[in-house]
């Protein structure tokens, strides 16, 4: 059960773990940097990315080792996306760049190519906002997007994000320069589509 709305919001996140009729999220381990290093070393999956592909697995190591203090001081909360059917882990999602006094943080995501178009990322992300909004007492989340990303820019407005601005040549990746669109959803809003017909 979610706590009542002003409960005081958790303060570490390496415990937590979410599960859905098909997913289970929950904090990375050592034994996931071969399927980490799979995932973020495919360029489909970092086409619009703000970094690279991955070019050696030392950096799904150092992840994996950031991740367990950031988690245990609640400074971020990454998630892997396990498929409990097969239990592989086929993506990633997170809460980022928390902002307490003000009740804000980002959102990130990403998904194995080989994963694409089963709907993983919304049931995965849906869980996580419940989450959000209720467990660390957020009132707003945004993303950020390149507005070449359909699927992720449909992902995002079926969660009920709205774009809310462009930042022209915001990123400047191996010398391509690309936009952001920038969406943000607040709590008011997810709590009124989850009482929504169909939620």
């Amino acid at each position: 059960m979610a706590p009542a709305r002003g409960a005081a919001p958790v303060k570490t996140f390496d415990q937590v773990t979410l599960r859905t009729g098909r997913l289970m999220l929950r904090p990375l381990r050592e034994g996931d940097a071969d399927a980490l290093y799979t995932i973020f070393s495919d360029p489909r999956v970092m086409r619009y990315w703000s970094t690279t592909p991955w070019e050696a697995i030392e950096i799904a190591h150092d992840m994996i080792a950031r991740d367990a203090e950031a988690l245990a001081a609640g400074e971020h909360l990454r998630l892997g996306i396990e498929r409990t059917s097969d239990g592989r882990l086929v993506g990633t999602c997170s809460i980022h760049n928390l902002v307490p006094t003000s009740r804000r943080a980002e959102l990130g995501y990403a998904l194995a190519a080989d994963a694409w178009g089963d709907a993983i990322m919304n049931e995965a992300l849906t869980a996580l906002l419940d989450w959000a909004f209720s467990s660390l007492d957020l009132n707003r989340l945004e993303a950020d997007v390149d507005p070449r990303n359909e699927p992720s820019v449909r992902c995002l407005e079926r969660l009920g994000f709205r774009r809310e601005g462009h930042l022209r040549e915001r990123w400047v990746v191996a010398g391509e320069v690309s936009d952001s669109w920038l969406y943000g959803l607040l709590r008011r809003e997810w709590e009124a589509a989850c009482e929504g017909p169909g939620r």
